[in-house]
């Protein structure tokens, strides 16, 4: 059931269109993520569903009903931003309760739910605690806290793991995801890291120059992107050009290769492919439909359990492998020759320019 419906929304800024005509539902309980590079247009959309700023044009809805005309203050949503935002001269129990103390509610009330939030966010043991006393994690998880004590319909986070390091980072939106589904609140998170994207959400908006390019689930973002701008943003990408030779046969990297029926007419010339770094077979041998080149290691990356091969195919330029680290792996050198195959199911094929649709 759609609970946050955004209907044709608009924002500019003097010449600059932020938001061009954006129209998203979002369900109950969902936690939908808004993915894309800085000045996209997803925190101004966030914002615009705060109440921090009106929209030019568009409606934004709750259950049904408009909340244009309603306050920051009297939308039923919570924010979490990306700097914490926490008030540093008071305690870690009076920031989580600020939002209680204005609304008004009896000390015993303030004190029941501030303590069973602390208690959810791990914080109860440091409810007498100064901002300064606690680290980054801790004084997001205080953020978070406080978004959620007010109870609200929805709860929108900019960026919260941002300021953090890469540790840190994975552990606490491990938390914030469990805690998300344990209280079925409707969630927008916004980010630009694609792998938290992936990772935590149910829904993934990718945006673009204030247009919404595909929102799907993870999986079908990550493996079937609806044009090459999502296909470069969320995750690393090859992307290979398909050209026709004298006979018309369609040729990637040198090599013939006969284009899924799907593609219909589409004319050869001006077609891109596209291939994962993890689906670029090196020194491996298989007899489906694909191409198969001699390429050379220009440079070779040690990530733990991964190993990334750039590699130099003549006259087609470098191409990203993703294998396993075996020893005989980790025995290639720059300037090593090795043979790199990718599989005809693995291709996926778009149309010309930067944000060409996916054709099959």
């Amino acid at each position: 059931m759609t609970h946050v419906q955004l209907k044709n929304i608009r924002k500019t800024y003097g010449a600059h269109v932020a938001l061009k005509d954006v129209s998203l539902g979002i369900d109950r309980g969902a936690f939908f993520t808004l993915l894309g590079p800085s000045g996209c247009g997803k925190t101004t959309l966030l914002r615009a569903i705060a109440g921090f700023h009106a929209q030019d044009a568009g409606d934004i809805l709750l259950d049904g009903r408009s909340i244009d005309n309603l306050g920051a203050n009297k939308r039923h949503i919570g924010m979490v931003f990306q700097d914490y935002a926490v008030f540093p001269h008071l305690s870690v129990f009076d920031n989580v309760a600020f939002g209680l103390v204005q609304q008004r509610l009896p000390i015993a009330a303030i004190r029941e739910r501030v303590g069973a939030i602390l208690s959810t966010v791990q914080l109860d043991q440091h409810a007498a605690r100064m901002p300064h006393q606690l680290s980054g994690g801790q004084q997001q998880r205080v953020g978070l806290a406080r978004a959620l004590v007010i109870r609200p319909q929805v709860l929108l986070m900019d960026e919260p793991l941002s300021n953090l390091d890469a540790k840190l980072r994975v552990e606490l939106r491990r938390d914030i995801r469990s805690l998300q589904r344990a209280l079925g609140i409707t969630t927008v998170y916004v980010t630009h890291d694609q792998e938290e994207a992936l990772s935590i959400s149910d829904q993934v908006c990718v945006m673009f120059d204030g247009v919404v390019q595909q929102v799907d689930t993870p999986w079908v973002i990550y493996n079937r992107p609806a044009n090459r701008f999502v296909a470069t943003f969320v995750g690393s990408n090859n992307f290979l050009p398909v050209v026709a030779d004298a006979d018309g046969k369609a040729r990637i990297l040198g090599q013939a290769l006969d284009l899924p029926a799907s593609l219909g007419r589409s004319s050869v010339n001006g077609l891109v492919a596209s291939v994962r770094p993890e689906k670029v077979l090196v020194d491996t041998a298989f007899a489906e439909p694909g191409v198969q080149v001699q390429a050379i290691v220009r440079q070779a990356m040690f990530a733990g359990r991964e190993l990334l091969l750039t590699v130099e195919v003549a006259s087609h330029g470098l191409l990203d492998a993703l294998t396993e680290p075996s020893a005989a792996m980790m025995a290639r050198q720059p300037g090593d020759a090795v043979n790199i195959g990718v599989m005809a199911r693995d291709l996926l094929y778009f149309a010309p320019g930067d944000t060409g649709a996916l054709l099959q």
